[in-house]
């Protein structure tokens, strides 16, 4: 069996203030900057989802706010998430404050799409400091592209990357995984995004959003799409690390990399370095618990920031030793009631 196994030798970087109980160095936020998006994929939300009201979602000087206490803090990289960041009204100026922060104690400012409106805003994005993007895609088969989004249009995506790669930024391409839909298109995915520059990273299905039968029908093990790709192609383990819990490997033929996401076949919870504020300024220590610790009180009440980094130094060193994904027949009882939209990507 392809297992991923290989541990690179950890980068050296100035230790952040932020780090829980276990010792855990905390330099990544992911922050959602809505829950709204123009897609209803299968795997992330209910195709009638509802969602928050306005007035429970963060202003962008209060998304800002928490950016910037993150950075103060020793956060290093920051990734704006969703739903669809880019369907948020103004937030590429959100992203152009920011990016203030870029080689001022902020390594890198990038954000997670789904692409459609990428064709829109790849140029401001990079004019704005971002240099990188994740694009969610999960098939090349428009059909089943379809079948997945709900309401999504393969043909636009694939727009918004040919408008990125001219904008300059650098692409790389997250599929999940899914039993029975495109498991066998992982040849033909890494075939593509190599051959236009792309890394791409597979990603098993998780247990979010009250998740039931479905997601143990959808379940894929990420040694099977390994075990397939390595039929294919040589792949040697890659010291590249993007700061995320991706584990890469080489592909010699084509020379580009594959990363391989896998929070339940092989837990990576042991060397977490992230954290997750909700568009509604909930900061979760760790996607699969529900001890979420509201932040947008202490934005609301006060114009000094010291409530705030309180809440998140105090909530951070409570993160969880590791989350409660299980494969198996436990795998429905094992999720959190929030969807991946809720939480942000």
């Amino acid at each position: 069996m392809f297992l991923p196994g290989f541990e690179p030798p950890p980068a050296r970087a100035p230790a952040p203030r932020l780090a829980d109980r276990l010792g855990r160095a905390i330099s990544y936020l992911r922050l959602s900057v809505t829950d709204r998006c123009d897609c209803r994929c299968v795997y992330c939300m209910p195709e009638r989802m509802r969602f928050l009201p306005k007035d429970e979602v963060l202003t962008l000087e209060e998304l800002d706010r928490v950016g910037s206490a993150f950075v103060r803090l020793g956060v290093r990289k920051i990734r704006l998430t969703g739903g669809e960041p880019l369907v948020r009204r103004d937030v590429t100026g959100l992203i152009r404050s920011l990016s203030r922060h870029l080689g001022a104690g902020l390594d890198e400012l990038t954000l997670t799409t789904n692409g459609s409106q990428l064709a829109r805003f790849a140029r401001e994005l990079a004019d704005c400091g971002v240099q990188r993007v994740n694009v969610s895609l999960d098939t090349l088969d428009p059909a089943t592209f379809r079948s997945i989004s709900r309401f999504g249009d393969l043909s636009r995506v694939m727009a918004g990357l040919d408008a990125a790669d001219a904008a300059g930024l650098a692409v790389k391409i997250n599929t999940v995984a899914l039993k029975g839909v495109n498991e066998t298109e992982a040849c033909r995915l890494v075939a593509w995004a190599h051959s236009r520059g792309y890394d791409l990273t597979f990603i098993e299905v998780m247990p979010l959003g009250g998740a039931g039968r479905e997601r143990l029908d959808q379940h894929v093990p990420l040694s099977e799409v390994a075990d397939a790709l390595a039929a294919r192609w040589t792949l040697t383990p890659s010291a590249h690390r993007s700061g995320g819990p991706a584990r890469y490997y080489q592909v010699r033929e084509t020379g580009g990399r594959v990363g391989l996401i896998t929070p339940l076949s092989h837990s990576f919870c042991d060397r977490c370095n992230r954290v997750r504020v909700t568009c509604a300024g909930k900061l979760y220590p760790c996607l699969g618990h529900d001890d979420g610790v509201d932040l947008r009180a202490a934005l609301r009440e006060s114009a000094d920031d010291g409530r705030l980094v309180e809440a998140i130094e105090s909530a951070t060193a409570g993160k969880a030793k590791g989350h409660d994904f299980r494969v198996g027949s436990t795998l429905s009882r094992s999720s959190t009631a929030r969807s991946m939209s809720v939480t942000g990507g």
